[in-house]
């Protein structure tokens, strides 16, 4: 039997107040304050596509081992990079090692289904593979986009074992539907009239995908228990739900008002919403919507109310920060020309051989571990810095990113350039042993003081503007604020 054998869910902390987008904007357009309830998520300065992909997948490898997964997919239409290969940094960061098969799927806003149905197709009897959707988008001032989309990430594991959602099976409808589009010089999507949308684009290639699925795995569309259509239309569920003839019960809502549309990642973040309430035996209807549309159908198993990873959906979506400042989310998100001040100026070159031979450290934060005396450090080096071993090439491989930490110095820096200032910095030692200088992020004034715990995250430490590089490490930020 093959079907979702684990999932991870990430959605940033932060979360924009709607209101202060219409208050900022409705001077131009009244039609705002109507989309002006709730709230969106909104990613850290030092979040991306593959900062929040990494989250997701620790958070689905709270139930899976990774020496099992032999694939890993990255879905999104907002890579960092555009010849890169952004699963890659992802695998690294996640420690997965470098005898697994790594894809970038992207282009569409069904990129995420698409490349789910690829796994379930292709899988083999062994092992796991790992899908990851992940959506960072950018929008205009005071549009639509702005108000209704979030970011955020998913993961979910196919294999064999273990499974929490058998695969029953999937069909595809492509059409050349263009509901929007971004073009090779562009960052931000141009979209075309919300009716059209949703008559001809959703209403049409959603139930025709369905219909040719249900009837070839021999399922009533009534016999669906949850069905998943992403979607910032707010009633365009429900009314294909209606066409198809599943419940009303049955459409899942979409969470625009808590947290957003998230995209390519948005199917796939609500099939992890529906993993953890859903009973043994319910039907789960997946569909993705672009250029056409994705079905996929699953049931779920006796394994889907034991089998929960540490955060998922819903502790994602529990772990919020208010914020209501507007033009901070401008400058996150490049949507405003900031001036940075001369130490924001200076040249942030990145060495690309230098970076390459410290991967093991600056990507998966991986420390040594000396097999004389048992000591933990990081940096890996050469010798053994407990000064009564100094034992030589004594060290083995040892992961850290998931270790708990302890501050022992900090401070925060008004002087140093930073996105958010004050710049949070000091000395972190971890359970076990090691001790590194780090960057502390998303600290709430008051926060952050000696001894307090930390967990670590993959983020941003630097963007070399001049080269369009981005550099990425790990930080640190207490644990319970």
């Amino acid at each position: 039997m093959s079907g979702i054998t684990a999932y991870g869910a990430y959605i940033p902390r932060t979360r924009l107040q709607k209101s202060a987008i219409a208050d900022a904007n409705d001077w131009f357009d009244a039609g705002l304050r109507g989309l002006a309830k709730g709230e969106r998520s909104v990613c850290n300065w030092d979040e991306d596509t593959i900062t929040m992909a990494a989250e997701a997948g620790q958070d689905c490898f709270s139930l899976l081992g990774r020496d099992s997964v032999d694939a890993l997919y990255l879905a999104s239409t907002t890579m960092p990079f555009l010849d890169r290969q952004n699963s890659v940094v992802v695998s690294q960061a996640l420690n997965l090692g470098d005898k697994l098969r790594t894809m970038d799927v992207t282009a569409s806003q069904r990129a995420a289904t698409s490349a789910l149905i690829s796994l379930f197709e292709s899988g083999s009897s062994e092992g796991n593979s790992v899908l990851l959707a992940s959506e960072h988008r950018r929008s205009k001032c005071g549009s639509r986009g702005e108000m209704l989309w979030g970011d955020g990430a998913a993961a979910v594991a196919v294999g064999a074992d273990n499974v929490i959602a058998e695969y029953l099976g999937s069909e595809t409808y492509v059409t050349d539907f263009v509901d929007h589009y971004r073009g090779e010089d562009s960052t931000i999507d141009y979209e075309w009239e919300e009716r059209w949308i949703r008559d001809e684009g959703f209403m049409k290639s959603v139930p025709t995908a369905v219909s040719r699925l249900l009837d070839k795995a021999g399922v009533q569309a009534s016999e669906v228990a949850h069905f998943i259509l992403a979607t910032d239309q707010a009633r365009t569920p429900a009314a294909v739900g209606k066409k198809i003839g599943v419940s009303a019960e049955a459409v899942i809502d979409n969470h625009i008002a808590d947290m957003g549309v998230a995209g390519a990642a948005h199917p796939v973040l609500l099939l992890t919403k529906v993993l953890e309430s859903a009973a043994p035996g319910d039907l789960i209807l997946l569909t993705g919507f672009g250029q056409g549309a994705d079905a996929i159908l699953l049931r779920a198993t006796e394994l889907v109310t034991s089998r929960r990873p540490a955060t998922g959906f819903s502790g994602a979506l529990a772990r919020r920060r208010e914020d209501s400042n507007y033009n901070k989310f401008l400058s996150f998100n490049n949507l405003v020309d900031r001036d940075v001040g001369k130490r924001g100026e200076l040249d942030k070159q990145s060495y690309l051989a230098a970076m390459y031979r410290q991967k093991d450290l600056l990507t998966g934060f991986v420390g040594g571990k000396c097999r004389d005396c048992g000591t933990i450090q990081i940096p890996k080096d050469n010798y053994c810095v407990n000064p009564e071993c100094n034992a030589l090439h004594s060290q083995d491989d040892y992961p850290m990113a998931a270790l708990k930490g302890h501050v022992k110095t900090w401070t925060a820096d008004r002087l140093t350039f930073d996105w958010n200032p004050p710049a949070y910095f000091g000395l972190v030692e971890f359970e076990g042993g090691g001790r590194l200088m780090m960057d502390f992020t998303e600290v709430q004034p008051g926060a952050i003081e000696t001894g307090v715990e930390v967990s670590l995250h993959f983020r941003i430490r630097q963007f070399d503007h001049q080269r369009g590089f981005r550099k990425y490490f790990w930080k640190a930020t207490p644990a319970h604020q």
